[in-house]
């Protein structure tokens, strides 16, 4: 299966700096109230809700932006971007429904515009700001192995040879991560991925690896692209 990526300028002043899983929620919704005749293609039913949802093999990027000290990033016009990846199939309905709407992101407002398509192109370093396992082990002193031992065990299942780090903050300490869903804090760690072929690196990007895809978890791309998000 092939992906595309789908890229939006924005325009809007302000989002929560932790905003993965209410901007896919905004999404979600704006889908579901949108009388559009494309907007089945994307919508899928699903088996634990009567509501449909976005398709699994479906990854959103977070926002990057300039935080302002309140739990808010300011938006850059130049270089804030809402990133889409998706099969060859569906282009054609994310990019109609999507451009041009207005998403209310926990009540700040973001318009969807000037839409680009591009290829996923490789590099051979990538960097994921968050990424997401259900650890079994409760044991706080040993999370950091756990997880890397998870990051390392997604990389063999999807037959990828690289090497996984934790990454580090602007601090110098691990880039320990949370997302909030709801009520609910989840916690992850900044990714780097070293050492790739041209055809993993295109395959990491596709697939990504951790839970929490559709809420910006999961996603990599080249360093130089990645923002400032804290």
């Amino acid at each position: 299966m092939t992906l595309m990526e789908i890229k939006f300028g924005l325009q809007g002043k302000t989002l929560p700096a932790d905003h993965g899983y209410a901007l896919y929620s905004a999404i979600k919704n704006n889908l579901q109230n949108l009388e559009h005749p494309l907007k089945n293609e994307i919508l899928q039913s699903s088996e634990k809700s009567e509501e449909k949802s976005l398709p699994l093999e479906v990854l959103i990027s977070g926002i990057s932006g300039n935080p302002n000290g309140n739990k808010v990033i300011n938006l850059n016009q130049r270089f804030s971007k809402l990133a889409i990846r998706c099969p060859n199939e569906q282009i054609r309905a994310w990019y109609g429904i999507l451009q041009n709407q207005v998403l209310d992101v926990r009540g700040h407002l973001i318009r969807l515009v000037q839409p680009r398509l591009g290829l996923i192109l490789p590099s051979d370093s990538l960097k994921a700001r968050l990424v997401i396992f259900k650890l079994e082990s409760i044991d706080h002193a040993n999370v950091p192995k756990y997880f890397l031992e998870s990051c390392q065990k997604s990389l063999e299942r999807l037959e990828i040879s690289a090497q996984v780090y934790i990454d580090s903050n602007e601090n110098g300490d691990l880039a320990r991560r949370s997302l909030q869903i709801k009520h609910k804090h989840i916690v992850g760690y900044g990714v780097v991925v070293e050492g790739l072929s041209d055809e993993d690196s295109i395959k990491l990007q596709s697939l990504g690896i951790g839970g929490r895809k559709h809420f910006g978890c999961g996603w990599f791309s080249p360093v130089k692209e990645l923002g400032n998000e804290e």
